[in-house]
């Protein structure tokens, strides 16, 4: 999986000072967080959670958008790589989560199949007609689709191409989403958590949005709130999240996309917009060229900066998943106050499986990583294989929402990036972008809690 959209190009200019200032701010960024700590907000009834991970997005961003000293390209690349293997150890932690709990999941089975109509609902039925009222045009199809992860965007690429209003629907709903998808969502579970009107376990199958880092940030709101069921949340919640990045896509290829199409139609001439929102008279709507891949021209999509590529030499991973190994076993230290032999063997089981994923990505293309790393984490710390108990002694000590802090660091360290990006946004797809997450993420929560209480 990769946070960059343009292509990367190698570049000997990478040296020794970029691995430095990367390692130190990200470091620096996630001890702060930690010792910041959590800190929730009453509004009513409902609370808002801002702990460790809110805060290593928002400061990392700090400084990845400062213009004293910007940080170079070079260093936002090596940053990058280090995001890449970050999120994949997380997910092999969350793993080791989800297995022992398999047996107790069997009861639940038919709410976590069930997410996705509750995301399709989301998006498609809720988000879809306030883009065209809005006047996005067909930007609306890409917006609403899906929440626009990697998958679907490299589809959007192929499907419709870069210059196609889909396609700058697509990118805007992903770029928001990972910028700052994790700190949205979760300050919505937060609030709606606090509301107490869900189980919380509907919450934490609402949150299999197919990102990784929003998981991670509503499921880390959730288990503070709920911290007697804290296991429980996470492993749904990742489990969830395993269902929709092996389902999600076909379901967003074969039924999401087809259905948003023919609703878009609907929602057009209702609302009296062409294909380029603006607003038309019914004469001219009924002559309107039908919306798809080859109707009106659109202007340049919006692109990131483009960064060099990291020369992935076999000294150069291994300096990486080091790093990535003794960051999370530092955040761990610093928040558990606690450290035990095993944590190291824990962490270097994690990157062990962590390379696998990524090695069996290559050899299978059309399964990403972190379906591989979640599925063999799961299997292989399941109570009916000889290696669960090796797995729990191992990993037991390692919190995986502390693990996740310097991850969450990274991705506000490489916003600079995105920035050209960011301007070229519509405040319209903004707000879209904003429903189409909240409309899955509550709709599949819904449908989750009517499924548990049958």
């Amino acid at each position: 999986m990769s946070y960059s959209i343009g292509t990367r190009h190698p570049a000997p200019g990478i040296a020794r000072g970029h691995w430095t200032t990367v390692i130190v701010l990200s470091v620096a960024v996630s001890a702060v967080s930690v010792l910041i700590g959590t800190v929730k907000i009453q509004l009513g009834p409902a609370a808002v959670v801002l702990f460790p991970i809110i805060w290593a997005v928002v400061l990392g961003a700090i400084l990845g958008t400062q213009r004293l000293r910007p940080i170079s390209p070079a260093a936002r690349s090596v940053a990058t790589l280090l995001l890449e293997i970050g999120i994949i150890v997380f997910l092999a932690r969350l793993g080791t989560q989800i297995g022992p709990t398999l047996m107790k999941l069997g009861g639940i089975g038919p709410a976590v199949a069930l997410q996705e109509v509750g995301h399709i609902f989301g998006t498609v039925i809720i988000a879809l007609p306030v883009a065209v009222a809005l006047g996005l045009g067909r930007v609306a199809i890409g917006a609403t689709w899906s929440i626009d992860r990697e998958s679907f965007l490299a589809y959007a690429i192929q499907r419709f191409g870069v210059r196609s209003p889909e396609y700058r629907g697509v990118f805007s709903v992903w770029l928001l989403g990972s910028l700052f998808g994790a700190v949205f969502i979760s300050l919505l579970a937060g609030f709606l958590g606090g509301l107490s009107i869900f189980d919380p376990r509907a919450l934490a199958l609402g949150l299999g949005l197919g990102s990784a880092s929003m998981m991670l940030g509503g499921a880390g709101a959730l288990s503070l709130l709920y911290p007697s069921q804290a296991p429980e949340i996470m492993a749904l919640a990742a489990l969830s999240n395993l269902v929709t990045n092996i389902v999600g896509f076909y379901a967003g290829v074969f039924l999401s996309l087809p259905l948003c199409r023919r609703l878009y139609t609907f929602w057009s001439r209702l609302f009296g917009r062409d294909d380029d929102g603006r607003r038309v008279g019914r004469a001219t709507q009924a002559a309107a060229v039908p919306a798809g891949p080859a109707a009106l021209p659109a202007p340049d999509a919006p692109v990131a900066v483009e960064d060099p590529e990291v020369p992935l030499s076999w000294r150069t991973q291994l300096l990486a998943y080091g790093v990535v190994g003794v960051s999370g076993l530092l955040m761990n230290l610093l928040g558990t106050k606690a450290f035990v032999p095993g944590d190291l063997l824990g962490m270097v089981i994690l990157l062990l499986l962590t390379a696998l994923s990524f090695r069996l990505a290559k050899w299978l293309p059309t399964v990403p990583s972190s379906v591989w790393v979640l599925g063999i984490a799961t299997v292989l710390s399941a109570p009916f294989l000889p290696t669960s108990q090796l797995f729990a002694t191992l990993t037991g000590n390692l919190d995986v929402i502390l693990m996740g802090v310097p991850t969450l660091a990274l991705i506000g360290l490489t916003v600079g990036r995105d920035i050209p990006a960011l301007k070229a946004l519509s405040w319209k797809v903004v707000i879209v972008a904003l429903i189409t997450y909240s409309a899955s993420f509550i709709a599949a929560a819904a449908l989750g809690q009517t499924v548990l209480h049958l």
